[in-house]
């Protein structure tokens, strides 16, 4: 079964390579944190705070791309965790049905934030990060804020 999450924060440090961004199941007590990359947790800081850009960046231009070939993003679904990795398919309706693309979480993150496209992830997915005491290789004491 795929549950719903939401994008509950998003902390970045800009002088470090450790980003992270915290899903939390939409009906459910279950969260976990997901490392991404400084560019990807830019791509999405911006898109939520809705600024835009005078040219298309990486994500914008993927969103263009779906939308200029009839697609459209239905849905982002995070459906394993193997050897510390998160992998993600988007979930795109086209014309001839839907079709499922292989892509990075945060990627596919970045592309469901601008169009308010939900994020599932799957219940085996929220079990298994539910036993792992740390996933993201942080310290208790590192400070994002």
């Amino acid at each position: 079964m795929d549950v719903q999450v939401e994008l509950s924060r998003i902390l970045i440090r800009e002088l470090s390579d450790v980003q992270v961004i915290e899903l939390h199941e939409i009906d459910g007590p279950r969260s976990f944190p997901i490392v991404v990359g400084l560019p990807e947790a830019m791509a999405i800081e911006r898109r939520l705070r809705g600024v835009e850009v005078p040219r298309p960046m990486t994500h914008d231009l993927m969103g263009g791309i779906i939308r200029t070939l009839s697609g459209r993003l239905d849905r982002v679904l995070i459906h394993e965790l193997s050897e510390g990795t998160f992998y993600a398919v988007l979930c795109i309706e086209t014309p001839d049905g839907e079709r499922l693309v292989d892509a990075r979480p945060s990627d596919a993150i970045a592309l469901a934030v601008a169009d308010n496209t939900p994020i599932f992830v799957s219940d085996s997915v929220l079990d298994e990060v539910q036993h792992q005491d740390d996933i993201t290789g942080l310290d208790e004491s590192d400070d994002f804020e």
